[in-house]
């Protein structure tokens, strides 16, 4: 099919709030199912037609994909995206980030629903290697457009140094987040005093990468 022909999602509060619906539902059904839930399915459970949920999505690969990118930003719903939002206006941006970091590492460890569909995702690539296709064309800043928003509003601040966007998301996750999703995966705890430790050291190592350097 020719780019000429592809349609656009629809769009608008309606179109939205069809779009949040589908994605909750599909959400709830894959959790239940797995990635071999019908279309059929996630359309009744979310009240609109298998057209609707084609209109929005065009395969259940890319649905399969919202649901995720959703759920990887959840822990940063409710405080964490204000607190995202307010480095911009922090006097001292590294407070400010180790604030945030809390906030988001909290939220990770205590959503089991995320870390369940973290474990589908790794269950059902084998089954479904189109999957990793679907994974690997969005990246990291569509997966994970919070954190790329706050860290481009710091590079357009001159506060960070970020010549690749991709590459810090990756990273800020891995010193922050990563350890946890890991852990858990074992079914490993880290303690609240190891936590916090990681917090610190790990924003003072991204910002001592990323931080303007004076010559």
């Amino acid at each position: 099919m020719s780019s000429e022909t592809v349609k656009p999602p629809p769009s608008g509060p309606r179109a939205q709030a069809k779009r949040q619906a589908i994605v909750r539902a599909a959400r709830e059904l894959f959790l239940r199912e797995g990635f071999g839930v019908g279309m059929d399915a996630i359309a009744a459970e979310a009240g609109v037609s298998k057209v609707t949920v084609y209109n929005h999505f065009g395969s259940k690969e890319a649905l399969f994909t919202a649901v995720i990118t959703s759920a990887l930003d959840e822990p940063l719903a409710g405080a964490s995206p204000a607190a995202l939002e307010g480095l911009a206006e922090a006097e001292d941006l590294r407070a400010a980030l180790i604030d945030a970091a809390r906030v988001w590492v909290h939220a990770v460890r205590a959503n089991r629903e995320v870390a369940a569909l973290r474990n589908l995702v790794a269950a059902e690539l084998h089954r479904f290697p189109e999957l990793a296709e679907a994974w690997k064309a969005r990246g990291p800043e569509a997966h994970h457009p919070a954190v790329a928003g706050a860290l481009h509003t710091l590079a357009d601040q001159g506060r960070l140094v970020i010549p690749d966007t991709e590459t810090a998301i990756i990273q800020l996750y891995a010193l922050l987040v990563f350890p946890h999703m890991v852990f858990g995966s074992y079914g490993t705890h880290i303690d609240d005093d190891l936590t916090d430790r990681l917090i610190t050291s790990g924003v003072d190592m991204f910002l001592d990468h990323y931080g303007p350097h004076q010559t």
